[in-house]
């Protein structure tokens, strides 16, 4: 899909004098000659993101540890490749990124979700949750730095909502994207020249992730509790994959090279409400 931006005005001063026009009509958010790793890659925003990001030019490499699950989307998307990865493992980290010669962007989607209050959530839970959500960050980062340091690259963390407000019942969940927005922080102010990071705050989106969540805890209220979770949202509707994974490909691309260090909702006015 090509995106064309239409005729642009620039060039205005405070009282809205037109000093300049231009006609912007290139492509927009290009991606090409890019080489690009999502983690969690094979569903949900992941799958929706190597989508996206190929539409733009880029190639992808679909990390996942459901390895079947990365290579059927591979054989979809023209240059992609599938890489088995379990993202929570040094050593099946270090084994993809042996064979990566070169990398460009790095999207961090990789996740999982907790049920549960601070009372309800047990010892080995809450490690789980920060080792998926919060050490597979700061491992799959760490590999894949010098790779970034040498092109100049850009890593996409992709938080939640529930990194920047409490939301009930998510005790685990809520600690472990509030690490992913200080981790996000922290080295865009370590690194500021060096390369771009940035993190992407979604609320609910329509993804297997919360279709899991429904079947496993509101199977006998799954329509009920699926228009509470489009009530929390002022704009009337769950997100989708693809609204995630456009912010995605702006943020890596060119256009987007003076935002670092952010943290971007995209919750269809939660945390504004």
């Amino acid at each position: 899909m090509k995106n064309k931006l239409p005729k642009l005005f620039f060039s205005t001063d405070p009282a809205g004098t037109i000093w300049s026009v231009e006609n912007l009509s290139s492509e927009a958010f290009r991606l090409d000659g890019k080489t690009a790793l999502i983690t969690g890659g094979a569903s949900g925003i992941g799958a929706a993101t190597c989508r996206e990001l190929t539409r733009a030019g880029a190639r992808v490499l679909i990390a996942d540890l459901n390895l079947t699950a990365a290579q059927t989307l591979a054989a979809e998307l023209p240059g992609a490749t599938a890489v088995e990865m379990d993202v929570t493992s040094a050593a099946s980290i270090a084994l993809a990124f042996g064979k990566i010669v070169t990398l460009d962007i790095l999207v961090n989607c990789a996740g999982i979700g907790l049920v549960g209050d601070v009372t309800r959530t047990s010892e080995e839970d809450f490690s789980r949750v920060m080792r998926v959500n919060v050490n597979s960050v700061f491992l799959v980062t760490q590999a894949a730095f010098p790779l970034l340091l040498a092109s100049h690259g850009s890593i996409v963390n992709i938080g939640s909502v529930a990194g920047q407000v409490g939301v009930k019942q998510r005790f685990a969940y809520c600690a472990s994207k509030g690490a992913v927005q200080a981790m996000t922080r922290q080295i865009a102010v370590d690194y500021p020249k060096e390369l771009r990071i940035n993190c992407i705050a979604p609320g609910t989106v329509q993804t297997p992730f919360v279709e899991g969540y429904l079947d496993k805890y509101h199977s006998h209220e799954k329509e009920k509790v699926r228009a509470e979770l489009v009530a929390r949202q002022p704009i009337g509707r769950l997100g989708t994959p693809q609204d995630i994974a456009s912010l995605v490909r702006y943020l890596s691309s060119s256009e987007a090279e003076f935002i670092n260090g952010a943290v971007l909702p995209i919750d269809g006015g939660w945390t504004a409400a």
